[in-house]
């Protein structure tokens, strides 16, 4: 009989999305204090949070897509249409480019772990063991 998984997708997804660490549920993710320092790992459960080298590209990418889906394409096309001049695209383009990502730092990297641990929940201590096949709970 297969195992269930002690943390759920559902769960993950749920912890992804209040920023809080997807193994034990804990406002942990980020050092107290610091907006942009991740902790190394959780002080609660002791999940590794930084998984080495190449691991905070995918915060990288989750912040540049949707600056450019949300901000730079509208202001692209509202400036095709002529609704906008070209001054004030440029102005707010790079606004956008620049605060934007430092908006979504801690989104981007709870999104970033919601999908990684969404799509290997057995990498998660607390499902150790645990088979993925039935974690619908």
């Amino acid at each position: 009989m297969p195992l269930r998984l002690h943390v759920t997708r559902r769960q993950i997804v749920s912890r992804g999305l209040h920023h809080t660490c997807p193994n034990c549920g804990g406002r942990t993710l980020f050092q107290t204090g610091k907006r942009f320092a991740l902790n190394p790992a959780c002080p609660a459960c002791g999940l590794k949070l930084d998984r080495g080298d190449g691991f905070f590209l995918g915060p990288f990418v989750i912040s540049y897509t949707v600056t450019v889906a949300f901000a730079i394409v509208p202001l692209l096309v509202l400036a095709i249409f002529g609704v906008i001049g070209p001054a004030p695209t440029i102005i707010l383009g790079g606004g956008c480019a620049l605060a934007l990502p430092a908006l979504l730092y801690r989104s981007s990297w709870s999104w970033w772990l919601m999908g990684y641990f969404y799509f290997l929940p057995e990498k998660l201590p607390h499902n150790r063991g645990a088979r993925c096949e039935d974690e619908e709970a």
